[in-house]
């Protein structure tokens, strides 16, 4: 299957300059707004806020992954329906205001709205912002230019252990979460200067438009695809990933994801408070997030290139089993700075094991077809980002802190599995595709 059109001229790359820009402060802000109530969660449950247990805590996290579910399996079909810039400027809006929501929550159930909200639009987002840039990456460089993209949201994390450090014990919570309302300022930003994907609007039939677009920034127009179904049926992408013997590597994909974002999100959410259950100050478990997070930063970039050469499906397997003995080794008492070294590294295999994941449906997908795929991924694997801190809490609840870590670790293992069995596997439509496709989908 092909990739999206690249840039062909020197021009062109102000193209790709301006859409990964764009998108990298957008996955920024939803970094923040998706890392904020696990920095600030250790003093949410120090304080009895809300009358918070680890258990009700736990759930209050899936709540937000539960919205990202939903904003994930949603945001595919109406990406491809209505336009992934659109889309992308609405989430960006809804998350920033339902942190308000939270920020101005007197109880349990106006906060778990909250973070529902938010994360409907912190799910929506990130698929989309994949897809997107997908479109104008270089070509046979679509990995490392997800890969940087993503870094914008590990960049987030660490600002936000940044945000609950500065302000929580001074001010109070709600500072925090009034931070992440700000983001709502960069919403018209966005609107005004993100252009719209060349494939959408070709496969809309929009091709003057297009054809404007690709003529300012000297670009080619991507060649108009044959609809594989009438406008009418709207699941008409998602049948396409079931088709023939491509329902196999769906199904690939979504377990991988599950176990990924059981892990991603579990690790996340109680990393803070499972390292100051070890006996760490507020302090000094915040710091554990901004390493975790320069980790996923640099396995990003690390990853991204390494899947360009070797292929995306390979390197998350590998990255996975190396993620499996890190969490598990977290469980483990050992001097600071041993463990900085081991959350750090975590950190670099963890992150960017999921998003090859993402990296390698986006590049094994047609176009017109992108966001659907990626969003379903992504929507399916939401059920292990839901599954993930729930579990966190239960086993916090029951004073089995260190069962965390080894359940998370057994999650990467299993994704392990998975996206090493798609590895093996050849796309069957690779071999009726041109030269440049095959070499795509080997990725």
């Amino acid at each position: 299957m092909s990739s999206s059109p690249s840039p062909l001229s020197a021009r062109g790359s102000r193209l790709a300059l301006l859409v990964v820009g764009l998108c990298w402060l957008a996955v920024l802000f939803d970094g923040l707004d998706m890392f904020i109530y696990g920095s600030v969660l250790p003093h949410l449950l120090e304080t009895g806020t809300f009358g918070l247990t680890p258990d009700r805590a736990g759930d209050l996290g899936s709540y937000a992954t539960f919205g990202m579910l939903i904003g994930a399996l949603a945001a595919g079909t109406i990406a491809d329906r209505i336009g992934r810039k659109k889309l992308m400027v609405s989430c960006v809006a809804l998350f920033s205001l339902a942190s308000g929501l939270c920020a101005l929550a007197d109880g349990v159930a106006v906060f778990g709205l909250g973070r529902t909200l938010a994360g409907v639009g912190l799910g929506g987002l990130l698929p989309t912002a994949i897809s997107m840039v997908s479109d104008y990456a270089p070509r046979g460089r679509g990995a490392i230019v997800i890969g940087l993209l993503m870094t914008a949201h590990h960049a987030g994390g660490i600002l936000s252990a940044y945000v609950a450090k500065w302000l929580v014990e001074p001010v109070g919570w709600r500072a925090a979460f009034w931070v992440c309302v700000l983001p709502l300022l960069f919403a018209p930003v966005l609107a005004r200067f993100l252009p719209e994907s060349l494939s959408f609007l070709v496969a809309k039939g929009r091709t003057e438009e297009a054809r404007a677009l690709a003529a300012r920034y000297d670009v080619e127009v991507p060649a108009a695809r044959s609809a594989k179904a009438g406008p009418g049926e709207r699941w008409a992408n998602l049948v396409t990933l079931f088709r023939g013997r491509e329902w196999t590597q769906t199904l690939l994909y979504w377990l991988a994801s599950f176990g990924g974002l059981l892990l991603v999100y579990g690790v996340a959410t109680w990393l803070p408070t499972l390292m100051r259950a070890e006996g760490y100050e507020l302090g000094s478990a915040l710091s554990f997030v901004v390493v975790f997070n320069l980790g996923g930063i640099v396995g990003m970039l690390v990853a991204g290139r390494a899947a360009d050469r070797f292929g995306a499906p390979r390197i998350s397997a590998i990255w996975f089993a190396l993620t499996a003995a890190g969490v598990y080794l977290l469980s483990v008492h050992m001097p600071m700075t041993v463990t900085m070294i081991v959350v750090f590294l975590t950190g670099v295999f963890l992150n960017s094991a999921q998003t090859m994941i993402y990296a390698t449906v986006s590049i094994r997908s047609h176009p017109d077809n992108r966001a659907t795929a990626v969003g379903w991924t992504s929507g399916m694997g939401r059920f292990g980002a839901v599954f993930g801190p729930w579990l966190g809490g239960q086993l916090l609840a029951s004073n089995q802190g260190d069962w965390g870590f080894t359940a998370f670790a057994l999650a990467g293992v299993s994704s392990m599995v998975f996206i090493g069995a798609a590895a093996l596997r050849t796309p069957p439509t690779a071999a009726q595709d041109g030269p440049r496709e095959q070499q795509l989908a080997a990725h």
